[in-house]
């Protein structure tokens, strides 16, 4: 649905019913599908026929909301996964095996940061962290030979930190690389990475994408615009025959859509980590609304951060769209129409003030989640990057006093009261 506009998209791409056929995606509650001939059954595990054999590589459910977002962001392709971390792993170990190097800006997600320090190293992948803000000449002097690709934050989580799309997707076309981007935040309704040199997106689509809190996943988007070929010996998996199914290489059989079929058939079929129907069906269903919620999610935050700002017990506050902010000109670059609706702020009095303002909340609650309908704040430092050292948080942009607020789409007036309130008790 190339020629609509995304808020058309939203609604309609994906799914699109033949005569007779439901007006609403059905949920494929299948394991399994029947063929007439085991000869045509061997054929889609030849790969030489598409077609579904097992949900634990694909089902339709999934494939019809993948497409859609695939849409929504300008790709060729797309595969869900069943949580926003799977993405994150499946995106970089697609292309990385045992020996490879991958640089990455430190201000990401903790557990993220935690995926590339920790678990990626027990696999003989190696991580090096660079500073989102890092100019040319230090990034690229970071890329090593054996190094596969970038991965970061269009808006870090949750430093908020607007990274530079343009400008990391240079460094790694010059060094013959794809740049990976995590645009969960901004979704594809306020930044395309792709439209600025960036070659595979992934989202969480627990966040805003699903935007009600109600089912857990991820997704990969491949723009299909990287050379494989013209870099066949830095990725092998693509640009070599795959013995696991009958001698099958990727890119010259299956052209631009090579990684994101690599990643279905082989990585999917060996690690398992899909999305079920059921959750791609809600999924779906928070797509249709998502460029009002957004719209909605920051003009509340744009209005909130506003207040903070003029407020004598906030020592500092971060929203890229507010004026005076050190990313204020990227965030006009990129997230032209707003970036999402978390704010990141320190409150008077330090840490122990920041717990009594979030324990003196009513209408925001205290969770391990941001990004849906519904107001909520976090203290990051001792929860989601908790595992981090004081150093590496520093480098995360994550300070002892950040407080992560996540605006919902309440009544933005009844939101400042009671941000209000709270602020009051926690100078007591």
């Amino acid at each position: 649905m190339s020629d609509y506009k995304i808020n058309t998209k939203c609604v309609q791409s994906g799914w699109q019913p033949k005569n007779g056929e439901p007006r609403v995606l059905p949920i494929y509650q299948s394991t399994t599908f029947k063929y007439e001939s085991s000869e045509q059954m061997g054929r889609l595990f030849d790969l030489s026929e598409p077609g579904y054999f097992y949900t634990r590589l694909q089902n339709p459910t999934n494939d019809f909301v993948a497409a859609k977002i695939a849409d929504l962001e300008g790709g060729v392709g797309a595969m869900l996964t069943s949580s926003g971390q799977a993405a994150s792993f499946y995106s970089v170990f697609n292309i990385c095996e045992a020996g490879s190097h991958v640089l990455s800006t430190s201000a990401i997600y903790g557990g993220t940061f935690n995926l590339f320090a920790v678990t990626m190293a027990k696999l003989g992948i190696e991580v090096t962290f660079i500073s989102p803000e890092a100019d040319e000449d230090e990034i690229l002097a970071n890329i090593r030979p054996n190094t596969r690709c970038i991965f970061g934050e269009t808006l870090a989580n949750p430093a908020l930190i607007v990274l530079d799309i343009e400008k990391f997707a240079r460094c790694a076309h010059t060094a013959g690389i794809p740049l990976i981007i995590d645009n969960t935040f901004p979704t594809p309704i306020n930044c395309r990475p792709f439209e600025f040199g960036a070659d595979i997106v992934i989202h969480s689509t627990t966040k805003y994408m699903d935007g009600h809190a109600s089912g857990v996943g991820g997704v990969i988007v491949d723009s299909g615009n990287f050379d494989w070929m013209a870099h066949a010996d830095k990725y092998p998996g693509l640009t070599t025959p795959d013995e696991s199914y009958h001698g099958v290489t990727y890119a010259k059989d299956f052209g631009k859509l090579a990684y994101i079929t690599k990643a279905t058939a082989q990585l999917m079929r060996d690690l398992g980590s899909i999305q079920a129907p059921f959750n791609a069906f809600i999924l779906n269903m928070g797509l249709e609304t998502l460029a009002l919620r957004v719209e909605r999610h920051c003009r509340n935050a744009e209005k909130v951060s506003e207040y903070l700002s003029a407020s004598d017990l906030i020592t500092w506050v971060n929203y890229p769209n507010l004026k005076g902010s050190k990313y204020y000109d990227l965030a006009v670059k990129y997230l032209p129409n707003g970036s999402s609706g978390v704010i990141s702020f320190g409150v008077k009095g330090g840490r122990e003030a920041a717990t009594r303002f979030m324990d003196s909340l009513k209408l925001a609650a205290v969770v391990t989640h941001v990004a849906d309908t519904r107001t909520c704040v976090l203290h990051p430092a001792s929860t989601t990057h908790r595992q981090l050292t004081d150093e590496q948080l520093t480098a995360g942009g994550i300070g002892a006093d950040l407080i992560r607020l996540s605006v919902g789409i309440e009544d933005v007036d009844d939101i400042i009261a009671d941000v209000d309130n709270a602020l009051k008790k926690s100078q007591i």
